[in-house]
């Protein structure tokens, strides 16, 4: 298939509706105690509590995208795993409207939290439990993912 066959696919998927692909994160670490705890971060404009996320970068792996994403939203370094642990499907809020988005998620094994990142001053970040983050984000489905993740066995 040629480049304008591939670009007029591309045009006509678009026209369909449907879901812009996005790569995401689930960091997490484990206490002193055993306890696992996942980091969050806020959207930007409306200051919902999200795991780290963003648009396929073009050269990056999935894994390796979403590493990224986990450094500049909440500068996360640590472990990421290759195969995506779950997706889910939701509609990203911008300014006069509204994209629906598909979110592949990988896990990261936080080792450090960087002392500067990129987008520090433009988010918050906090570690929760596993049950707290399942309730705090507003996605329904990516509560369920986070809930039904084994990470005292990852």
């Amino acid at each position: 298939m040629g480049k304008s066959a591939r670009a007029a696919k591309a045009d006509a998927a678009k026209r369909a509706g449907e879901p812009k692909v996005q790569i995401g994160a689930i960091p997490y670490r484990r206490r002193p105690d055993g306890d696992v705890e996942i980091m969050l971060v806020t959207t930007r404009e409306t200051q919902r509590w999200i795991v780290p996320k963003g648009w396929p970068i073009r050269g990056l792996k999935g894994h390796e995208a979403a590493a990224r994403e986990a450094m500049e939203e909440a500068g996360l370094v640590g472990d990421v795993g290759k195969k995506p642990v779950g997706r889910y499907t939701y509609w990203k809020r911008r300014t006069r409207d509204f994209v629906l988005c598909k979110v592949r998620l990988y896990l990261l094994a936080v080792k450090d939290q960087l002392p500067s990142w990129p987008e520090q001053d433009q988010r918050r970040s906090q570690w929760f439990t596993q049950a707290d983050a399942a309730d705090l984000v507003d996605e329904p489905a990516l509560g369920t993912i986070l809930r039904s993740l084994k990470l005292d066995k990852a």
